[in-house]
């Protein structure tokens, strides 16, 4: 007779705190959750940060070899990119960008105002460097939903429960956002060899046995190689005021990460050859119409 297991508890081995950069020239206020350069630490994710995103706003640019998920908290952002797509993403929507072999994009606040956004990047393995540019507007109201009681969670991509998130992935990736009420516990399966991290955007609460406060990334490593079942306990202690967690998970990539600027490759060379076809034109050009109709 075979005895099934339960599934590892992971722990957290990491808690991070955001760092503030103050008010730019793009963004009226922009703090960094996942910082550039460590890698090892955080692969396959790259960078995250979170912008009060004003005019300018993040004005015409380029991207290779990643993809990019922009949520948006509150506020509206106005997006086009080289393409021809434009629109305007409300809070809760997600955009999820596949810069590929590459784009030419503008994020700004929509109407003057200032839209209160999360922007991840996700690394693409060599052999997906190249994949085809293209991107998928996640509406609210259209992505998946688990429920327990006290616990939602917005399914953005993978597995939760009975829900599958809508995205497409280009490399097998969780994510979902996570709303906690008080005195309240939720467990997220993760399989075993990803990597998780878990971003607590308003509230406070206990992950894998350790607190986590607004503003605070907690960071899970694999903890086997296999795809084993593991599960990563969050807890919402006393209190009136829910916790909202921001939560992805996706196998490491393991490969050599060279970064200048919006490019993401393997090599030096790469980097170089993307600067060049940025330069003579084969990312496309910037629409001639840039803006919305006043009143989009």
């Amino acid at each position: 007779m075979t005895t099934l297991s339960a599934p590892t508890a992971r722990r957290v081995d990491r808690v991070v705190d955001q760092v503030d950069l103050g008010p730019t020239p793009m963004s009226a206020r922009s703090t960094l959750a996942i910082a550039p350069g460590n890698d090892a630490w955080t692969d396959p994710f790259l960078l995250m940060g979170e912008e009060l995103v004003n005019q300018p706003g993040f004005d015409w640019h380029p991207h290779r070899g990643l993809e990019t998920v922009t949520l948006v908290l509150d506020g509206a952002l106005e997006h086009g990119d080289s393409l021809g797509n434009a629109g305007v993403l409300g809070p809760g929507d997600v955009q999820w960008m596949t810069a590929g072999r590459g784009v030419i994009h503008r994020e700004v606040a929509a109407r003057a105002e200032h839209a209160r956004v999360i922007q991840l990047w996700l690394n693409l393995p060599s052999h997906l460097k190249f994949v085809p540019t293209g991107y998928q507007d996640l509406r609210a109201g259209r992505q998946a939903v688990y429920t327990e009681p006290g616990v939602l969670v917005q399914v953005i991509s993978g597995e939760t429960g009975t829900a599958r998130g809508p995205a497409i992935n280009q490399w097998p990736i969780l994510g979902a956002l996570i709303t906690l009420d008080p005195r309240t516990e939720y467990r997220q399966f993760i399989d075993g060899a990803e990597r998780a991290f878990a971003y607590v955007i308003a509230g406070r609460l206990t992950i894998g046995g350790r607190s986590v406060g607004a503003g605070q990334t907690a960071w899970s490593d694999p903890v086997t190689g296999r795809g084993d079942a593991t599960t990563l306990m969050l807890a919402t202690g006393d209190g009136d005021e829910r916790t909202t967690v921001l939560l992805f998970a996706g196998r490491p990539i393991g490969e050599s990460v060279v970064a200048s600027g919006p490019f993401v490759m393997n090599t030096r060379a790469e980097i170089e050859q993307a600067y060049r076809d940025f330069h003579s034109g084969k990312f496309g050009s910037i629409p001639r119409h840039t803006r919305l109709p006043a009143g989009t």
